[in-house]
């Protein structure tokens, strides 16, 4: 199979845990694109945040962001808007989460927030892309990309397991790590963005190669002809997808060295 298209999860896939791309990697990145091959950034992340990667790679491309509730063609133009509509984001909203679980909410370029957690300015830092502290009772007549809740894992994990039984048939829900749970727009998800952007691009399925780390990515490589799962991946992920090959790290190269691999390439 002559594979045309690389997709590929950021956090704990194409980004290392100190939120950078590994210059091994970058490398790699380049020399398939100057190959013909095209690269496509997947990830929950917010569009501005996951652009400040992509421009960095130097790579003209699309972009899929917030789990598919966003993707951006090459020249930076949204071709998906995909919103909560306003009242089931009043009852995410108005859900009694508890007083130790961190709410968030992604209104297009914008990340409000109540309060600052330990670690939260970090993971951004790279991209410099930032949130906004308010009361986030003032969107609750919104539309919103999507609405996310932070905490420990036994707390996510339960929160999960509650809030699926009053919001499963109205929302898209996932997990994007153990301690990050994830409302979108019912349907939504990075794989029915990527059907989308295949489309348009004239690629099959089939003839797309992608990697993840998280139930956020299920979709997505359940969709195409090659998936891998990172050899860091949340459990959950690697048990629901048994036959899907196990790379290397994400603070090892494992893309990196599979692509090497898979497209002969020569350093």
């Amino acid at each position: 199979m002559k594979y045309k298209l690389v997709v590929c999860d950021m956090d704990g896939t194409l980004l290392t845990s100190s939120h950078k791309i590994s210059e091994y990697t970058a490398n790699i990145i380049k020399q398939i694109e100057n190959n013909g091959v095209k690269f496509i950034i997947a990830t929950g992340r917010p569009y501005l945040d996951a652009k400040f990667y992509r421009d960095s790679l130097k790579l003209k491309s699309y972009l899929i962001t917030s789990n598919g509730a966003r993707a951006h063609n090459e020249e930076n133009k949204p071709i998906v808007i995909e919103n909560i509509q306003k009242d089931l984001v009043k009852k995410l909203l108005s859900y009694n989460v508890g007083t130790d679980i961190h709410r968030n909410i992604y209104l297009d370029d914008k990340w409000i927030i109540e309060y600052e957690i330990e670690g939260l300015a970090e993971f951004h830092h790279e991209s410099g892309y930032s949130f906004n502290i308010d009361n986030l009772d003032k969107y609750k007549n919104e539309e919103a990309a999507k609405v996310f809740f932070l905490g420990k894992d036994k707390d996510i994990e339960n929160l999960e397991k509650n809030m699926k039984k009053n919001f499963q048939n109205d929302l898209s829900i996932t997990i994007s790590s153990p301690f990050c749970l994830e409302f979108m727009k019912k349907g939504v998800n990075k794989a029915e963005t990527l059907k989308k952007v295949l489309k348009i691009l004239n690629i099959k399925p089939e003839e797309v190669i992608a990697f993840g780390d998280s139930m956020n990515d299920y979709e997505m490589l359940s969709l195409v002809g090659k998936p891998f799962v990172m050899g860091n991946a949340n459990q959950r992920l690697i048990d629901a997808l048994p036959n899907v090959e196990v790379v290397g790290n994400n603070n090892e190269d494992g893309i990196g060295k599979k692509l090497i691999e898979i497209f002969n390439i020569i350093l």
